[in-house]
């Protein structure tokens, strides 16, 4: 399968029932091949996943849960969610899966509605600190129906304050505290966020939807243990469908599932519950444990090069796939930065910068690596990088130039 052009069977199809979408995916597909993914958030699907979203799976309605369904005809997807929950359980050493969450925005409204009631008080990473929409924003759901109490890192270190964390939790007295970011590219101390929640009566809530792939192969450490309740992506790092899943003990497991369905969401997307299953087989292996490790690998090595390039970053490196940093000592801001960027080739994200005026630049490894690239691409994206942040018209070709070579010698599916 080439990510450069889908299956004949698929654009025969489509071709001829609907050319203005065939042109999109080819588009998309071009996109992709011909450019660098760098949003930290975004990955490759193997083909199996790819091959399983677009199964007859796609066509069943299955309200409910395996052996109690609302629809009749679902044996095989029972037959779907049971693989996909017992895989989950055995790679994260879970009591207890659900694989239907849409989204990992629905995992965490599925964890709030399973563990607190409107107005309960809550204690999350602030918004710009680095923590994530339904940690309280108040566009979110979870900034409407609770009370949040930001956290946030040492302006020095740019690490998480745990020493303000446990003077917040004792003075409010949370019902519950979420452990997560969205560019946080250190570890959390999971036992210490046990300890905080224990000694205040809180849940924990674990918020791992960046680095659950990074867990799926030994590569970082694993929230399970610790946290009542897991979210999480299937994505990114993981390279399944886009999705959401909880993980949680056999205590909460029913109150859990009630919140995902009825209370939250209706029918389960079988043919990605199916996906997920494949993605999650996958990760199980010898083979996803050495991706994982690259993926921390190349970005240790990404991040060194880009502060040798004059990039300021946070926390002064990364123990993850996840790298965020400042380009102001390049003379530019996040967004200027990201727009610079992506004319040239490279596709990335802008984040909060804690304590800092106006945004960074996030990116992370999981694609390229999928790609095959290895330590030496790594140095010269960081090259590229600096290249294109000068704006100059011929540099800026040149280097986009470089990034499709690069693109043709590492396509996402092979040649």
């Amino acid at each position: 399968m080439s990510v450069s052009a889908p299956p004949d069977e698929v654009l025969d199809v489509l071709r001829r029932q609907d050319p203005q979408i065939a042109d999109v995916l080819l588009g998309e597909a071009r996109r992709q091949a011909e450019t660098l993914q760098l949003i930290a958030a975004e990955n490759f699907t193997s083909p199996a996943v790819l091959a399983t979203l677009g199964s007859p799976l796609a066509n069943k309605y299955a309200e409910g849960y395996p052996g109690a369904r609302y629809h009749g005809g679902c044996e095989y997807a029972d037959a779907a969610e049971r693989i996909a929950v017992e895989r989950a359980t055995a790679l994260f050493g879970a009591d207890h899966a659900n694989l239907q969450p849409h989204s990992g925005s629905s995992a965490v409204l599925a964890a709030y509605a399973a563990l607190l009631r409107p107005g309960d008080t809550v204690l999350a990473m602030g918004l710009d600190q680095g923590g994530h929409l339904t940690h309280g924003s108040p566009a979110n759901f979870s900034g409407r129906w609770f009370d949040f109490v930001p956290y946030g890192v040492d302006p020095e270190t740019g690490l998480i304050d745990y020493e303000q964390l446990a003077a917040l939790a004792r003075h409010h007295r949370p019902k519950a505290i979420v452990c997560g970011s969205i560019s946080y590219p250190r570890h959390p101390d999971y036992a210490l966020f046990r300890a905080v929640a224990d000694e205040v009566g809180a849940y924990l809530i674990a918020d791992a939807a960046h680095p659950i792939g990074l867990v799926a192969g030994g590569a970082a450490p694993n929230p399970v243990p610790y946290a009542d309740v897991v979210c999480a992506t299937t994505h990114k790092v993981l390279r399944g469908p886009r999705g959401g899943m909880v993980l949680c003990t056999a205590e909460l497991a029913e109150r859990v599932d009630r919140a995902v369905f009825p209370f939250t969401q209706g029918g389960a997307q079988m043919h990605t519950i199916a996906a997920k299953a494949v993605a999650l087989g996958e990760a199980s292996t010898p083979a996803f444990t050495g991706y994982a490790h690259r993926v921390v690998d190349h970005a240790r090595v990404l991040a060194a090069a880009l502060s040798a390039e004059g990039f300021a970053l946070t926390t002064g490196g990364t123990d993850t796939h996840l790298i965020t940093a400042d380009a102001s000592p390049l003379g530019v801001d996040g967004r200027t930065a990201r727009a610079r960027l992506a004319a040239a080739g490279m596709v990335l994200d802008t984040c909060a910068l804690p304590y800092g005026d106006g945004r960074g630049i996030r990116l992370g490894t999981a694609a390229v690596t999928t790609q095959g690239m290895g330590a030496p691409e790594m140095a010269r994206i960081a090259a590229l990088f600096t290249a294109a942040l000068r704006d100059e018209p011929e540099e800026t070709a040149r280097v986009r130039a470089e990034v499709r070579e690069l693109t043709r010698s590492f396509p996402p599916y092979g040649r």
